[in-house]
């Protein structure tokens, strides 16, 4: 069991070494990455579409990659902004790693891309684990789900940088309590925001890019509780900003983490290159900029 959790532990630690690589050489061409995690069904390829529209209308580039275990029908959606979309199939896979994620960008992501939106895999569960470089973490979650989704996932709501409802239309049809879901936030990341939107009528339309915006232009991160948690043995704050753990693991060697770091519960890893290209892109090609390296 001893040797289960140790190869666990290894795979988040090698995932978190490769997402602060890949952060640092997305910040260097100026590209902030925005990763976005939810159950399936929770609305967020429609709020995505709206939010990229919004985007190229006001002349800021952004990109989208997306991922799913099947079909390319998000990334046909998403490509109906105009911006350039990247379809991902994970083969099964429930959640995307910091390694997948850079070879998909290597050679497609355009230049001057401001913003690059993750729609990670329809999940709560395994994404919550894995960094992807990201500077802003949300969450979502519709209001068909249930007031206490936060409680039930805490790890995903719990690391988030923003939590975002979706469907608030139908919020009054479903019978759906905003009070008890924000207290059920707050308890799970205390001070963490909270945004309303609805893509159907565009009710919180802009919101999210909004936010994105301000995180690009160097603004405040929340930090949530969870993330101020440190691993036995290291001194408390040892930890640089806007790092995210959650449950503690074994001390790993000194500088193994980089800022934003986000682990959740392991999982068991998979063999190395089991990870298949399955890329897929959406209508609308672009010409290959300079390799990510």
């Amino acid at each position: 069991m001893c040797r289960v959790v140790d190869l666990q532990q290894a795979v988040l630690a090698k995932n978190d070494i490769a997402a602060r690589r890949l952060r640092d050489r997305l910040a260097a061409r100026g590209t902030t990455v925005v990763n976005l995690l939810s159950s399936p069904g929770s609305g967020k390829t429609a709020l995505l579409e709206a939010e990229l529209t919004a985007a190229r209308q006001r002349g800021i580039k952004v990109a989208a990659l997306t991922a799913d275990l099947a079909t390319e029908n998000d990334a046909q959606r998403l490509a109906r902004s105009g911006a350039p979309v990247k379809q991902v199939l994970t083969d099964g896979l429930c959640h995307l790693e910091a390694e997948m994620l850079a070879g998909h960008l290597d050679g497609w992501l355009p230049d001057g891309t401001a913003l690059l939106f993750v729609e990670n895999v329809g999940n709560l569960v395994c994404p919550a684990s894995y960094q992807l470089g990201e500077s802003l973490r949300v969450a979502l979650a519709s209001v068909t789900e249930g007031e206490d989704k936060p409680l039930k996932y805490p790890t995903a709501f719990g690391l988030a940088n923003l939590v975002v409802v979706t469907k608030t239309d139908i919020a009054e049809a479903v019978g759906f309590d905003e009070a008890a879901f924000r207290a059920n936030v707050q308890q799970i990341n205390p001070g963490v925001e909270v945004l309303l939107t609805a893509a159907r009528t565009g009710a919180g339309g802009g919101l999210l890019l909004e936010r994105a915006l301000a995180v690009h232009a160097g603004g405040e991160v929340h930090l949530p509780a969870l993330a101020r948690t440190t691993h036995p043995g290291e001194p408390a704050g040892s930890h640089g900003p806007h790092e995210h753990h959650g449950h503690p693991h074994p001390a790993e060697p000194a500088g193994s983490h980089g800022p934003h770091e986000h682990h959740g519960h392991p999982h068991p890893a998979e063999s190395a290159g089991s990870h298949g290209p399955h890329e897929h892109h959406a209508a609308h090609p672009h010409p290959a900029p300079a390799p990510l390296r």
